[in-house]
């Protein structure tokens, strides 16, 4: 970890406040966000003589939620004209959020916000589900979902370009329009979209069953996930068998890879994986951070060396959703060895500060680090 950690708490309060994007923002956003700057947040009142603990506790705490409500609000503002305009002409919508802010796993306080654009009644299914056996979908149209989103695609396009005119709103990107500035208090990505009804919906008619079907219009082509059974899982292993401790595990690995790449360090690790390797760590472990915080980051740090020195067994790993395996190509262990070291590092600053004997030494195993901080209670 960068020695300079200072540094890093600042990167650490920008990155959280929302002042690193206030070119993103509207005027009225931008004087709020700048406003709340200068009031300090719990953590930053923490372990004031210990910097390292600081930024650990800093990392894994969740972003103020009147930033994450403003986030949300604003989604909706944009899924609400969207709906109106389409509605007009003709076609039928939904919109849901997906990704890390409604997951609660989002570590800016201006994060853009994922808003699926969905066709109400274009969908593709599973003819093995009941409902397609039972012969509930009807005859299937002619139009691809291909030709369906790319429609969809441009006239949301449009759409979005008038209706905010002072924005930017940025066509190029394949599965998404970005849409910031102008009158938007946050960023919101628009993903054109279908429903996937899978077996699973079928028979259960949950929404965390349901699969998505998203454009990417640079090919063009469509891609499939399960976008709402990832929230779902991640959502409730950290409820009911971590205690909170998971969300604060994959906020920390997301604050350090965010770091990292401030100090030039190229991490390709998305954070999507990331959230998909904690969700696989000792989850035990994690809800010790109930009482003593820093069990977290010891946790983290050892599950993240497990899987650098065992491929073999990081490989075994499925994303949250199942859909596929986390360590689907070897460049994202070299995202996973940057990490781990980082995190390494951080384990064995904080360690420091917790325990006078370990001052002593220049090197210690990384296992005396973990069971130093492992117990270490930080008041509030």
């Amino acid at each position: 970890m960068a020695r300079d950690i200072e540094k890093r708490l600042r990167q650490l309060n920008t990155r959280r406040r929302g002042t690193d994007r206030l070119g993103r923002l509207s005027e009225a956003a931008k004087l709020d966000v700048l406003t709340k700057s200068f009031t300090d947040e719990a953590w930053q009142k923490r372990a004031l003589s210990q910097p390292y603990t600081r930024y650990a506790l800093g990392g894994m705490a969740e972003v103020g939620p009147e930033y994450t409500q403003k986030s949300i609000e604003t989604a909706e503002r944009v899924g609400k004209q969207l709906k109106d305009k389409l509605e007009a002409n003709g076609r039928s919508v939904e919109f849901r959020l997906q990704g890390s802010v409604p997951l609660n796993v989002h570590i800016r306080g201006v994060s853009d916000v994922d808003l699926l654009n969905l066709e109400a009644y274009f969908l593709s299914y599973y003819v093995a589900g009941p409902r397609a056996i039972a012969g509930l979908y009807g005859s299937p149209g002619s139009e691809s979902s291909v030709d369906r989103l790319l429609r969809l695609r441009k006239e949301s396009e449009r759409i979005l370009i008038d209706a905010y005119p002072a924005a930017d709103v940025d066509t190029t990107g394949g599965k998404a329009i970005c849409i910031s500035g102008g009158s938007l208090a946050r960023p919101v990505d628009v993903v054109p979209s279908h429903w996937v009804d899978t077996i699973a919906y079928q028979s259960t008619q949950q929404l965390r069953d349901r699969g998505v079907t998203i454009l990417n219009k640079k090919v063009p082509e469509t891609i499939d996930n399960m976008p709402f059974l990832h929230i779902d899982r991640v959502h409730q292993r950290d409820l009911l068998e971590a205690g909170g401790g998971l969300k604060k595990a994959i906020r920390l690995a997301k604050n350090v890879k965010n770091d990292a790449i401030e100090d030039g360090k190229d991490v390709p690790l998305p954070s999507f994986d990331i959230a998909g390797i904690m969700y696989h760590a000792n989850q035990s472990m994690l809800q010790t951070g109930r009482v003593y915080e820093l069990a977290i980051l010891s946790e983290t740090q050892r599950f993240l060396e497990v899987l650098r020195n065992n491929r073999a067994f990081a490989r075994t790993l499925d994303v949250p959703d199942g859909t596929r395996k986390i360590f689907d190509s070897d460049r994202k262990f070299v995202g996973l060895d940057v990490l781990s070291t980082e995190i390494d590092d951080l384990a064995r600053e904080v360690a420091r500060e917790q325990t006078a004997m370990i001052r002593q030494y220049d090197a210690l195993p990384l296992e005396e680090s973990r069971k130093a901080i492992e117990k270490a209670f930080v008041p509030g």
